[in-house]
């Protein structure tokens, strides 16, 4: 692992990031995500899909997870080893793992929007779109201009609780603080969220 405990995982960097429309959402649009990061390839996942797959773990990640597991077991207050294993369990698509390791990092430092942003990933990935909501709410309240936290409470919002509107609010909150906020692949934030209300205007039966 090269990520360090005060980095937001790269995942969840722009786990929530939306490239293009395609058909499926409400008869009308949907966005493909992109997880990505500084450090890692970019891999596609569906906006829609919340799968979960069994963890397919090399050798090199299994003996870093042993490792790590030693180590908060004999030391439950290292900060940083706990951080680490979450983020190995989140790499390894273990969420409940990650979610526990998580927590007791939060537990040493409850003040760390990222680790607070990667478990709400964690929740969604674990069909617990509530939790994941707190989760990014909570990020955002530390630090408020935390683009991960709102970017993913949008997503979370949009594909996982069929409410759209809410997630215009979401990011909309993102765009009043950094109105230049764009998604991963260039596009502004703010012409996603146009092209969302079009489309919604375009499901709206006439008065």
């Amino acid at each position: 692992m090269t990520e360090k405990s005060g980095l937001v995982k790269k995942e969840t960097l722009i786990y929530a990031l939306l490239i293009g429309f395609v058909a499926g959402f409400i008869s009308g649009a949907i966005f493909a995500v992109y997880k990505l990061g500084p450090n890692t390839t970019s891999r596609q996942v569906s906006g829609t899909a919340n799968t979960a797959t069994s963890p397919q773990l090399n050798n090199q990640q299994m003996e870093a997870i042993a490792n790590l597991e030693a180590e908060v077991t004999a030391n439950k207050d290292n900060l940083e080893a706990w951080t680490r294993l979450g983020h190995l369990y989140y790499d390894t698509e273990q969420p409940d793992k990650a979610i526990k390791a998580y927590t007791q990092s939060l537990a040493l430092d409850p003040n760390n929007a990222d680790v607070w942003t990667d478990m709400g990933v964690m929740y969604r990935r674990n069909k617990q779109p509530d939790k994941a909501i707190e989760s990014f709410e909570k990020a955002f309240s530390i630090q408020p201009g935390h683009e991960p936290s709102r970017l993913n409470k949008g997503i979370v919002l949009l594909y996982d609780m069929d409410n759209p509107q809410g997630a215009i609010a979401a990011w909309e909150e993102l765009l009043a603080i950094s109105p230049q906020a764009k998604l991963s692949s260039g596009m502004p934030l703010q012409q996603a969220v146009d092209e969302i209300k079009k489309e919604l205007a375009t499901m709206t039966p006439a008065e």
